[in-house]
């Protein structure tokens, strides 16, 4: 018989984080993708899905007010609101965010706010680009 120890020590330096309240594995940092940006967050194509479906159904007629979509839903017609201002966001950020897949430089509450800006501001304000 050959004499092995006992148990083997294996160090992998890698890092807990939360992102969206799940808990993701990051590698250390030389480890990483040289390109910066990680892809959209899913929650924030989620909304802008919804944000487009609500306006459709608010154009064709085939729902008459925000309040219809909640009850649709079951949400809240101020979530409703919210999301569907997103719906209205510069034809440019929705060209980084869903075609080149840009990932943006602030959340999806943030992304909301950004709606209220002049177009030619918006992209500044979501990619964090100086302008």
């Amino acid at each position: 018989m050959s004499s092995a120890p006992a148990t083997l020590t294996v160090f992998i330096p890698l890092t807990i984080r939360k992102r969206n309240g799940r808990p993701k594995i990051m590698p250390p940092a030389e480890m990483m993708p040289d390109y910066d940006d990680k892809g959209v967050d899913p929650h924030i194509l989620r909304a802008i899905a919804k944000a487009w479906s609500w306006r459709r159904k608010l154009d064709s007629g085939q729902v008459a007010t925000i309040q219809d979509i909640a009850t649709a839903e079951d949400v809240t017609p101020v979530y409703v609101g919210r999301v569907l201002k997103l719906a209205y966001l510069a034809p440019a950020v929705l060209e980084r965010l869903l075609i080149e897949r840009r990932a943006p430089a602030v959340s999806v509450k943030d992304l909301g706010l950004a709606v209220d800006l002049p177009w030619l501001e918006q992209e500044n304000a979501v990619f964090g680009l100086k302008g």
